[in-house]
């Protein structure tokens, strides 16, 4: 679910919003490694993708500004893959949806990889955060902990949390509509920081935990971009104690950050029989899974970071569609009507009796994918339908913004048409699907956490209310697309109670409370 391509100046570099991208990998996998393979004969032979023409030395010139809408051109033009120039490195971008599947889910042992940053991997993490971490045996024992912990069945325990939650965001778009945006932050950040840590209180923009990371990310904006640090050409400078102390002091910063969060939860399982949490699952389970402290610690706040921003961004995008597509939103609301009524309170329980509803909801991330382009690492020298060869150690992108365009599986792919995810028969398609998540060993582990929370937060929002644009405001549409909740959200909601006001609190009132 990002735009990471971008230009500053003469020189290709990793966008503002690339360090979600990064952070994001161990939730949401939508830094999906894009490998190239198909048949391996004369490879030797074979030309690269074609690649736009350009005069820069220093590479293919792209906007700060929705870069993925400038490589949709390329797309376009120049065919599923294409060959862009940084510097004197050759990146890879694919943009269809038949080569998404044919590359990134049908050859995934060969997409797993990810580049090596020497300042942002190396340095400023340690070599230790999942995003970074390359395929191997500290990458495979830290995604079999999460998939545990995080697989469908075990996501279910989280329902009764996620609908307190939900719950609580209706309640607090009653008390103040025009702050909707903060409202979905804090559902965000308190949710999975129960999911990551088993912390109860609220989770806000203000608390330690997430002011830490806001300061990592804007740091990780600079580090990011190459040439930013020398080192990124020169590797024998990180062994320099000179070299790089502000991203060594980070890395200790970040650490001790982590470590606390793990031993706090350490401290109360002593002392008492605490709930479910992904940190109490890594303690409780080391004899399974092999990590260390210092893995566990970083693992959990990878967990707690992609969670909490990619989580707020999709639902904000739900939201939004909503507003801007008052037809659609009213035939959601016939079926909530038709299905729950407006006396009860809906549940995940009428999950599967609201297709209409979940086909909005797949048609919004497609319509503005909420992060859309991933980066990786080619495997091996390999040869893609015996057109194009691509050499080992290729930085590739996948660019979710032309995927989700591609006018073959979606038929007028710039209209906002949730119908196409429903068959004859009324119910979802099972032939059709997004790759919100990721693609291949490095789909998101997270997401059936993150669907849950996209779902009834759309849910319940979409059945208490009656969602519009409000007319005096700005819109930006693509706003979300970046993945980062700003201090100011690029669509003004206005919300008119679809159920009488004492009605709704008193329902919310009865609503499922987390244990």
């Amino acid at each position: 679910m990002l735009q990471l391509l971008v230009l500053d100046g003469p020189d290709l570099r990793i966008s503002d919003n690339a360090q979600l991208v990064l952070s994001a990998a161990a939730c949401l996998g939508v830094v999906g490694v894009l490998s190239l393979v198909y048949c391996r004969k004369s490879k030797s032979q074979l030309p690269p993708p074609p690649s736009p023409p350009t005069w820069r030395l220093g590479g293919h010139f792209l906007p700060h500004h929705h870069p993925s809408l400038a490589i949709a051109g390329w797309i376009n033009k120049y065919g599923p893959l294409i060959t862009i120039r940084s510097r004197f490195e050759n990146i890879v971008i694919i943009g269809r949806y038949k080569a998404t599947v044919d590359i990134m889910e049908n050859q995934g042992k060969f997409t797993a990889d990810r580049p090596r940053m020497n300042a942002a991997g190396e340095m400023f993490n340690g070599a230790i955060s999942i995003a970074f971490v390359p395929f191997g045996d500290r990458f495979r024992r830290m995604r079999r902990t999460l998939h545990s912990h995080l697989q469908p069945k075990a996501a279910e325990a989280y329902q009764p949390l996620q609908m307190s939650h939900a719950k609580n965001t209706v309640l607090s778009i009653l008390d103040d509509p025009c702050n909707y945006h903060n409202h979905v932050v804090t559902y965000a950040a308190t949710t999975i920081m129960k999911v990551a840590y088993g912390k109860s209180a609220p989770t806000t923009a203000t608390d330690p935990e997430v002011v830490e990371i806001d300061q990592r990310i804007k740091m990780s904006k600079i580090i990011l971009r190459p040439g930013a640090y020398l080192v990124d050409w020169i590797p024998w400078l990180k062994h320099l104690p000179w070299y790089g102390r502000d991203l060594k002091q980070q890395f200790e910063s970040t650490k001790k950050l982590n470590i606390g969060q793990l031993n706090r939860v350490k401290e109360q399982m002593s002392d008492k029989d605490i709930g479910p949490s992904f940190a109490k699952y890594m303690l409780e389970n080391i004899h399974l899974h092999g990590l260390t402290e210092i893995e566990m610690a970083f693992l959990g706040g990878a967990l707690f970071v992609a969670g909490s921003s990619t989580t707020s961004a999709a639902i904000s995008t739900v939201l939004m569609a909503a507003a801007c597509f008052p037809e659609e939103q009213a035939q959601v609301q016939a079926e909530l009507d038709a299905v729950i009524g407006r006396h009860r309170a809906p549940t995940f329980a009428d999950q599967e009796s609201l297709p209409r509803l979940q086909a909005f909801i797949s048609e919004a991330l497609r319509w503005r994918p909420p992060l859309p382009t991933g980066v990786d690492l080619m495997d091996d020298d390999m040869a893609y339908q015996e057109n194009y060869r691509i050499p080992a150690g290729t930085t590739l992108f996948g660019n979710h913004w032309s995927i989700s365009r591609d006018p073959d599986v979606y038929p007028e792919p710039d209209a906002f048409k949730p119908q196409r995810w429903i068959d004859d028969q009324h119910r979802l398609r099972n032939d059709l699907k997004f790759f919100v998540y990721g693609f291949g060993r490095r789909v998101c582990p997270g997401q059936h956490v993150a669907n849950r929370s996209v779902f009834i937060n759309s849910l319940l929002t979409m059945w208490a209310f009656q969602l519009s644009l409000d007319p005096t405001k700005p819109l930006d549409d693509m706003g979300f697309m970046n993945g980062v909740m700003s201090n100011v959200p690029p669509c003004a909601i206005e919300f008119e109670m679809r159920i009488p006001e004492s009605e709704l609190r008193r329902m919310m009132q009865h609503y499922p409370q987390d244990a």
